[in-house]
């Protein structure tokens, strides 16, 4: 049986990776806003040690693809050398050499020129370590000794200060151990270093400033009233965001009695664009049906004060790491993926579409409700309290 294979990242979604990673932002984070598996992540991000890959320039000095083509057209109209270099401002030996090496004037090609050159470029310069094994000792044995990587190089500079190839950085040597790839310095040694961390963090990353953890006012869902756990009173809501591709959502909405659901279109996960959307969706609700509204830990609803302050209605937050206390909402979140796949980009449903879903949801039968739908369990309280 074959294994499916894995969908890769692609550059863009590497790109957003690195710069959500470097920002200070977690695995499971980048994860969501992707609409990936935090596996996925976590194995893109480790398998680099946390280290982002320099991105492949060409030089200035070698010959571009426009160049080529140039020398191509050049040699098809029988041109000499030094006329297509004049063209070009290149030396005559440099066009020389372009032609003899990728086939001659009767099968030089651009395109596969280009595409040679560039894969002949593909050599990953050796690291200083790789390049002076007698450096490479002295470093393997203090960090042994447990000196860290910045200890090891001032270290090194004051003992050796007339000998560059006993220089080193500490970012050379912290980027050695977390890239196993580069074969200089063995994993172990990690160990002995006074953080333990698996991959190797930018001093950019930090939490600061993010607010991730730290909404100010937040009311924990341990002092919401007793009242609300029963399910007996409609009007109490669950929240939550629906993650898709290229960090797309959809905010969701439950009604806790009787699972109604409301999907709110967002432009982005910042606190400002999700809570003017919330304020301008839940306007369409029947008037006291919104009594409270609980919601994970996630900093989007940061602004929960203009939300309570527009709406009257009581705002409760999870605690960190536990899904299970808004378990409608995850309950929906799961059956929405029928509709909306991981990995679907969800920028392209107007809020007619999430309605269109919404009311597929709330028309079906629910076995929890006695196999009547949302919709009806709603109705007959409104018609009831009207």
């Amino acid at each position: 049986m074959s294994q499916r294979q894995r969908r890769g990242f692609g550059v863009l979604e590497q790109n957003e990776v690195w710069r959500q990673f470097h920002a200070g932002h977690s695995q499971v984070e980048i994860a969501r806003d992707l609409g990936r598996h935090d596996g996925s992540v976590r194995g893109f991000v480790s398998g680099c040690g946390g280290v982002r890959p320099v991105p492949r320039t060409r030089a200035a000095r070698v010959l571009s693809s426009d160049e080529r083509e140039m020398i191509s057209r050049g040699v098809a109209v029988g041109e000499s050398v030094r006329a297509i270099a004049r063209q070009l401002g290149r030396a005559p030996s440099t066009i020389s050499r372009e032609i003899a090496r990728h086939g001659n004037r009767e099968q030089y090609r651009a395109v596969r020129a280009d595409r040679r050159a560039w894969e002949r470029a593909r050599r990953p310069k050796p690291c200083r370590l790789a390049t002076q094994p007698v450096l490479c000792a002295v470093v393997a044995a203090k960090l042994a000794q447990q000196w860290s990587p910045t200890q090891i190089a001032g270290w090194l500079a004051m003992t050796h200060p007339t000998d560059p190839t006993m220089h080193v950085s500490p970012e050379t040597i912290y980027r050695s151990l977390y890239m196993q790839a580069r074969g200089v310095l063995k994993r172990e040694l990690q160990l002995e270093l006074r953080r333990h961390h698996l991959i190797r963090r930018s001093q950019r990353a930090n939490t600061a400033g993010s607010g991730r953890g730290q909404i100010v006012g937040a009311v924990s869902i341990a002092e919401r009233p007793a009242s609300i756990e029963d399910r007996a009173i409609p009007g109490h809501w669950e929240g939550d965001l629906l993650a898709g591709s290229r960090t797309t959502y959809i905010a969701t909405l439950v009604e806790r009695a009787s699972r109604y659901v409301h999907l709110v279109k967002v432009p982005n996960k910042d606190t400002q664009s999700v809570v003017t959307a919330l304020l301008r969706e839940v306007r369409h609700l029947p008037h006291g049906l919104l009594a409270s509204l609980t919601w994970d830990r996630g900093h989007e609803l940061a602004q929960h004060a203009r939300f309570t302050m527009a709406t009257d209605v009581a705002v409760y937050f999870c605690d960190p790491r536990s899904p299970w206390q808004r378990g409608s909402n995850e309950n929906t979140n799961g059956l929405l993926r029928q509709y909306f796949p991981k990995g679907t980009n969800l920028a392209q449903y107007s809020q007619a579409d999430l309605n269109a879903v919404a009311l597929r949801l709330n028309t079906r039968p629910r076995k929890t409700l006695g196999f009547r739908t949302p919709a009806q369990v709603l109705d007959a309280y409104v018609a009831s309290t009207g």
